[in-house]
């Protein structure tokens, strides 16, 4: 069977993982994720997709290899993770009322080095959130490791008044859906 390696540290990308049932390693990429001038959030969220699965490639040649990334956009600027309450609870000030776009990024190298790439495009309608709304949630969930500060599959669905989007799964960290087809292609066997 051919090894399955996660170019990524994150625990919410590994449980993403982990409900396809599959034997999977992780590998932090180590990638330098610096702004680049004018880069478009797709842009962004592909070029570090692309570039942690090559890294962690480059290691497991016969391994296949999913790297991804996520960016999150309010029109162009491009918010990361919070990282702490402040950041939290002015990032979804800002999303208030507003729709915000998360650009998820998949790349899959299988053992061929063939890449096969998708990039899903979510969003994400905020209702008008209060102040007392943001501080109780912020409080409540502590999302600040999670892009746009808040966790769908958790107490951040309160805070939207919808989500558009062809795979539910990509705001969450992986578009399965997308995986599952690479997958396939590359001879994993899936129900």
């Amino acid at each position: 069977m051919i090894p399955i390696i996660l170019a990524s540290g994150s625990a919410y990308r590994l449980r993403q993982l982990q409900q396809l049932q599959l034997d999977v390693q992780t590998q932090t990429a180590g990638v330098d994720e610096t702004l680049i001038f004018n880069e478009s959030p797709p842009d962004r969220a592909g070029r570090l997709a692309i570039a942690k699965a090559n890294k962690v490639k480059n290691q497991h040649k016969a391994a296949i290899v999913i790297g991804s990334d996520q960016v999150c956009a309010l029109g162009h600027r491009i918010y990361r993770k919070p990282g702490n309450r402040e950041n939290n609870l002015q990032q979804l000030r800002d999303f208030s009322g507003q729709t915000v776009v998360f650009y998820t990024a998949l790349c899959v190298l299988g053992a061929d080095d063939h890449q096969h790439f998708h990039i899903n495009e979510t969003k994400v309608q905020f209702r008008c959130l209060s102040e007392t709304e943001i501080i109780r949630y912020v409080d409540k969930e502590q999302a600040y490791d999670c892009a746009g500060g808040f966790k769908m599959e958790r107490l951040g669905l309160s805070l939207m008044a919808s989500v558009s989007s062809d795979d539910p799964s990509a705001l969450m960290g992986l578009p399965l859906i997308q995986l599952c087809a690479f997958l396939r292609e590359l001879g994993v066997e899936l129900p």
